[in-house]
């Protein structure tokens, strides 16, 4: 047996902290496939596409029904990175909702996200949706990579060419209500440093720094209609995407996503905006992953249930248990990929393990998790003596704390406009130092702030504690918007210290204030005056990251099967948010400091500046 062998399984265990499917395993590099595992719940799938294509439906809802760990994500994941190969599809994939009250600007944000990963022609699905509306607009068959080259060339000579552009399309959409959407889809065509990622987040709902908005000629979302208008927004996008394409729409593992106000659980809040969605786009796959349990006992109970289940449970697959066979093919294509990685070449496919005991675990109808934990557990060396050396196990948590923070090397910036996950990343934090003595500040507990509706949603909590001897109640609010209104509207009220019982408010932020917004910059004043005492905290992605990773630990704790108790003493041992930059700030003494490095949104770097001429017709598009 060579020491390189040895080494490897010795060293690496491809197994550890990988048996459960998360959002960027979906995205990213998916884990080994079996194909034949559950192949008929996938078939299914790609027959419904196939109908979309062909126009032989309009609308296919599937309902996947498993246990957990029965292998649901990957699937979902298998059928992810097909339709990235094949190009017959686009796909969007939700697995979490911030805030169930707002499900319409959630599912907005995360279409817009979904469509930002790579499709079958090396660029983003909205790249490819920008080519298909101009190319079918002007007749002609350029390639996204083409066309973002071309839209670089027509910028210098004319920073309104995705207005023209959109002229253009909309000759051949006449149903668009709203030619924004159109405009912003051009604009990820842009290779400008900000503006594909400016247009991304205007699609995403988020308004933008007025400047930018005007240069791009767009027109900033109204934040008192956003649930209705992101559902509009959504509907609209959906249907342009249909015109060139079938689109699947998966929603996944919403189990954990809590209650909204009305009392409907997140199950029950995703499958009537599916059903909605339903009835309302003009063609798509819905694809809808839940437990049996929860299928019954909180869909099919449902208000008009049947108008419900008859929409995303026209077809209800239930996958399977796994047999002997099974176990083996799916053992043996994980360590294919592991040896194939190291260069090397095993003394059989499911070494080293023992091809008996794996058949043996398969007359149990084991579930995918449970195999993949098995192995996990189970890898060992050998050694010279013909006895066995095991690797010594590690803290349970840090092998998918591990594993969640390596993806965000990658991912992290599609959070950083997500108020609820960064909120509920920084309370992770604080919950797990409670008791601890941080920057002089005893830390009593973490509370939400009482709120008339009307202000609820702002403050996104309260640090309870003492500092030498003196109550304090800090009051956190996560503000990652650029629209003024929504600056200015958290900032009037995180100075209202008596209102919710502060002694403190602390601003989270990474981008600059708008100099030009009078009433916001007048509360930040007071907000970091020796009055009042607050702080401006400057968000960095590197500082919230580890967090964020935690966040994602705890949300997939019983697919981990990880307890609560066990994540938080993970964090105390290691010292996590007890050294987490952006937490011993809150606790510290205000410096009363606008930060410097804040992001400057309103830069002349970043401002389109229109050019010199009397007709912009004459610097057109005519490259195109």
């Amino acid at each position: 047996m060579s020491n390189d062998l040895i080494n490897a399984i010795k060293n690496h265990n491809p197994f550890e902290g990988r048996f459960v499917v998360r959002t960027h395993n979906v995205w990213g590099q998916g884990f080994p496939d079996v194909p034949s595992l559950n192949a008929h719940a996938s078939d299914a799938v790609y027959e419904a596409i196939e109908k979309v294509r062909t126009r032989q439906r309009q609308v296919v809802g599937i309902t996947i029904t498993a246990e957990k760990g029965l292998g649901k994500s990957h699937l979902i994941s298998r059928i992810r990175h097909n339709l990235q190969s094949d190009g017959i599809a686009l796909f969007v994939y939700m697995s979490e909702c911030g805030n169930l009250n707002r499900i319409k600007a959630e599912f907005l944000r995360t279409l817009a996200i979904s469509l930002k990963q790579i499709g079958s022609q090396g660029v983003s699905q909205w790249r490819e949706l920008a080519t298909d509306l101009h190319n079918e607009a002007f007749n002609q068959s350029y390639t996204p990579q083409q066309m973002v080259s071309k839209f670089a060339e027509a910028f210098t000579r004319n920073p309104k060419v995705a207005e023209h552009l959109r002229d253009r399309v909309l000759a051949t959409k006449h149903d668009i209500e709203n030619p924004d959407i159109i405009t912003a889809i051009m604009w990820t065509l842009s290779s400008e440093p900000g503006y594909e990622l400016f247009a991304i987040n205007w699609l995403a709902g988020k308004s933008l720094p007025q400047s930018k908005a005007d240069a791009m000629g767009l027109s900033n979302p109204n934040p008192e209609d956003k649930e209705a208008d992101s559902f509009t927004t959504a509907r609209q996008i959906l249907d342009l995407i249909s015109d060139y394409k079938p689109i699947v729409i998966c929603f996944d593992e919403m189990e954990s996503a809590g209650c909204n106000d009305a009392g409907f659980t997140g199950p029950q809040v995703t499958a009537l905006l599916a059903k909605d969605l339903y009835d309302k786009i003009k063609q798509g796959i819905l694809l809808t992953s839940i437990y049996p349990e929860t299928w019954t006992h909180q869909v099919k109970v449902l208000p008009y249930a049947e108008a419900v289940v008859d929409r995303i449970g026209e077809k209800v697959i239930d996958l399977k248990h796994l047999n002997s066979d099974e176990v083996v093919a799916l053992v043996s294509g994980w360590l294919e990929d592991f040896y194939q990685e190291k260069g090397l070449t095993p003394p059989h496919s499911v070494y080293p393990f023992d091809e008996d005991k794996l058949r043996a675990l398969g007359k149990e109808k084991p579930i995918v998790r449970k195999v993949l934990q098995w192995c996990a557990d189970n890898f060992q060396s050998p050694v010279i003596d013909g006895g066995t050396e095991k690797i010594e196990p590690k803290n349970p948590v840090e092998p998918a704390y591990n594993q969640q923070l390596a993806a965000l090397e990658t991912t992290v910036q599609d959070y950083m406009e997500d108020k609820a996950t960064l909120a509920q990343a920084l309370r992770l934090g604080f919950s797990a130092v409670i008791g601890e003595t941080i920057e002089k500040v005893q830390i009593e507990e973490i509370k939400d702030v009482q709120a008339r509706a009307a202000d609820k949603g702002y403050i996104d909590f309260k640090v309870v504690g003492k500092e030498n001897g003196k109550a304090v109640r800090i009051g956190v609010a996560v503000l990652q918007d650029s629209g003024g209104k929504i600056v200015g509207a958290t900032l009037r009220r995180l100075i209202r210290y008596k209102d919710f019982d502060l002694t403190r408010g602390c601003l989270v932020r990474s981008k600059q204030i708008n100099k030009g917004a009078a009433q916001a910059q007048q509360c930040l004043s007071q907000l970091l005056s020796k009055n009042l005492g607050g702080e401006w905290i400057l968000l960095k992605s590197e500082d919230i990251k580890p967090l964020l990773a935690l966040h994602f630990v705890m949300k997939g704790r019983e697919d981990y099967e990880l307890s609560e108790q066990q994540i938080l003493d993970f964090i105390r041992h290691q010292q996590i948010a007890i050294d987490n930059y952006i937490i011993r700030e809150i606790l510290s003494d205000p410096s009363g400091q606008v930060p410097e490095d804040a992001v400057d949104e309103e830069s002349s770097q970043s401002v389109v500046n229109t050019p010199l001429v009397s007709d912009v017709e004459e610097v057109s598009i005519d490259i195109f």
